[in-house]
């Protein structure tokens, strides 16, 4: 899917056809028709391998796809995410989830970048029931994600989706306790916190990998499609997500019928998605002071 995406994205990029359209699901969210195709074409590839499962897009409705009146499977997918910025060739991902109903779990999930060189973020339930996460750059070289951040607040890199200016960015800057904490020196004396930029269920994996310490949404809070496939690699990665007052966020979703599994795709989650158990403390506590 990322190869064949990424060329139609840059040719859209460089001539300023980005084929806009009207979106009738998700009124305040960019869609193309690069969103539309990656939905059709996915739909067409999973048959090949998931005879009968019930698809939920971000793009449309749930649909059980193949012969099964009530299959065991559902699959959860974002075709393209950051649908405004992989037009212009900054940023896109795709996500998918795959999830069991009869165990109430996820049991596997792939985020791809499309425009980076650490190209497939990955996890997935064992034969002895454990889960696995893993890294994979577009040269094929594998990395197990087993070691997540050990930082504390005062030096932590967290990340915020604080693209859009009223609903994300605003309320950011008005956490003066957590920008305080992350400004604060450390035992070196010099201060190391950063706030930065990213973007749904990547922003999860990076904490997975160990490239940033936290991600935080306490603002407008993220869909299943664009939170589940990352909390379970990050999950399976050995780290922490909770809801802003410390509670883990359980994977059992609640996608027990096609209603409940509508339902799901119109709730919005906020979290503290963190490397480890005491910075999600910390972070929970500064956010609390507000």
């Amino acid at each position: 899917m990322i190869t064949d995406i990424r060329p139609r994205l840059i040719e859209a990029a460089l001539t300023g056809h980005h084929a806009e359209n009207e979106n009738l699901r998700h009124q305040d969210n960019f869609l193309s028709d690069y969103d539309l195709w990656m939905h059709r074409r996915y739909k067409e590839l999973l048959v090949e391998v998931i005879p009968s499962f019930i698809y939920a897009s971000e793009e449309a409705d749930p649909e059980i796809i193949g012969p099964q009146a009530d299959p065991d499977l559902c699959v959860l997918v974002d075709p393209l995410d950051t649908s405004e910025l992989a037009v212009r060739s900054l940023y896109g991902y795709t996500h998918i989830l795959v999830y069991s109903r009869s165990l109430a779990r996820p049991i596997a999930a792939v985020v791809g970048d499309i425009f980076h060189h650490v190209q497939i973020y990955l996890a997935a339930m064992d034969e002895a029931g454990n889960d696995r996460a893993l890294m994979i750059t577009a040269d094929g070289t594998q990395h197990p994600l087993e070691h997540t951040s050990h930082a504390s607040l005062p030096e932590a890199l967290i990340t915020n989706y604080l693209m859009r200016p009223a609903q994300r960015f605003a309320p950011l800057a008005q956490q003066h306790e957590l920008l305080k904490a992350l400004g604060a020196p450390t035992e070196s004396g010099k201060p190391k916190g950063r706030i930065g930029v990213d973007f749904g269920s990547i922003g999860l994996c990076h904490v997975a990998a160990g490239f940033t310490d936290a991600m935080i949404e306490f603002a407008k809070g993220f869909a299943i499609w664009d939170l589940s496939p990352g909390h379970y690699i990050l999950h399976a990665a050995g780290g922490s997500v909770t809801d802003l007052h410390g509670k883990p966020i359980p994977l059992d979703y609640s996608l027990n019928s096609l209603s409940e599994i509508n339902a799901a795709m119109n709730v919005r989650k906020k979290f503290i998605a963190a490397g480890n158990s005491n910075l999600s403390r910390e972070i929970q506590e500064v956010l609390s002071q507000e």
